[in-house]
């Protein structure tokens, strides 16, 4: 097993999972700050191979390669930041080099599974009061900065938001066009080439790992680091934008189902927790778990701007390969709890990262 990304979030725990299976795993990872500022982290199993290396390099993907079954391209470049240029060198350069190396050298490879994303959906799918579908692009950021968050139809009536498939993509930002790329890339080439490929299109992952240091990690970080320090933490938004958060050991049990059940070869995969959350109650959950109920979160108007309102993804197409999410948001954040609770170094980012945001612009401020 090659696991690109393997020192990461995900990648490390699918490592763990095929090395408790009885695979043998080598690992490539570049280490990238800052979602890897200390390191190579301790938790790397010193039964897996560790190459360090970047997966846009040739040479080193050549090296990955070599006496490979099968492939977990779980490396990434994640985040917020208007760098477009990164997410494809990274992203999307990357993908096309493994099945690019397969093909010339005509690699025995069984499989590949390639890490997609949930915002692949974008905006994802609407229903008008009369039940007609509706695919909204994006948001205006004049609309954004009137604090009308909610998508309406022409006569100013709210649209409701449903489940949405695999089927449908509107990527709205640079880091879900490069995931796309990605998807497109898997499951083409693997099917013209005769490589058994899958997408895997990622809710919202959350346990154990996630880098402190990273601003794309998400509410559970920010959340949870807020609560730890005695901070309010800040919601964007109005706080009720859905979401769909699933649990990092959910998502190794659906990575290794599709790697082995060839019923999953070429075809793109929701990985979502099956039940949706507004943002402002999730961080209920998590100030609980920290036993910081008293402190209340800032809702102070602000937004990211590309930031998705709604992402809810139906799953029903990986649940009839036989799989299911076994985990709740509660376990999630207790899980990120423990792991922070256990650092004997962390450093409060949380101001950093949010003057960071704003002096790139990411995150706006609405104008009354």
């Amino acid at each position: 097993m090659l696991v690109t990304g393997g020192a990461g979030f995900i990648g490390s725990h699918t490592v763990d999972r095929l090395l408790k299976i009885g695979y043998d795993v080598r690992i490539l990872d570049n280490l990238q700050k800052p979602v890897h500022l200390k390191g190579k982290p301790d938790y790397i199993p010193k039964e897996a191979e560790f190459i360090l290396g970047d997966v846009r390099d040739r040479e080193t993907i050549e090296k990955a390669l070599e006496g490979i079954d099968y492939v977990f391209h779980l490396a990434a470049y994640q985040d917020y930041l208007p760098d477009f240029s990164t997410f494809f060198h990274v992203n999307s350069v990357s993908t096309a080099l493994i099945y690019e190396i397969a093909v010339a050298k005509n690699l025995p490879i069984k499989k590949i599974v390639v890490a997609s994303s949930q915002f692949v959906n974008g905006e994802g799918i609407y229903k008008d009061l009369n039940g007609n579908l509706i695919y909204p692009k994006r948001r205006s950021n004049e609309q954004l900065e009137k604090g009308k968050w909610d998508f309406t139809d022409g006569n100013g009536n709210p649209l409701e938001y449903i489940w949405t498939p695999e089927t449908y993509a509107c990527p709205p930002n640079q880091y879900a066009i490069s995931k796309y790329s990605q998807e497109l890339m898997a499951l083409n080439f693997g099917e013209r080439y005769n490589i058994p490929s899958v997408a895997m299109r990622y809710s919202i992952v959350q346990g154990s790992r996630q880098s402190f240091y990273n601003m794309y990690s998400g509410a559970c970080r920010i959340f949870s680091l807020a609560y730890f320090f005695d901070k309010a933490p800040t919601i964007y938004e109005d706080g009720m934008m859905m979401r769909d958060f699933v649990n990092v050991h959910d998502v190794v049990d659906a990575n290794i189902l599709v790697m082995q059940d060839k019923r999953a070869d070429y075809n793109a995969y929701n990985v979502g927790g099956g039940k949706p959350y507004t943002v402002k109650s999730f961080s209920e959950i998590v100030a609980k778990e920290f036993g910081k109920e008293h402190i209340i979160a800032n809702i102070t108007g602000e937004y990211r701007f590309g930031d998705t309102r709604n992402a809810c993804s139906d799953i029903s197409k990986l649940k009839a390969l036989g799989w299911s999410p076994l985990r709740t948001a509660e376990d999630s954040v207790k899980e990120y709890a423990d792991y922070l609770r256990a650092q004997t170094n962390i450093q409060d980012i949380l101001d950093y990262a949010q003057k960071t945001m704003k002096q790139l612009n990411v995150v706006r401020t609405i104008n009354n």
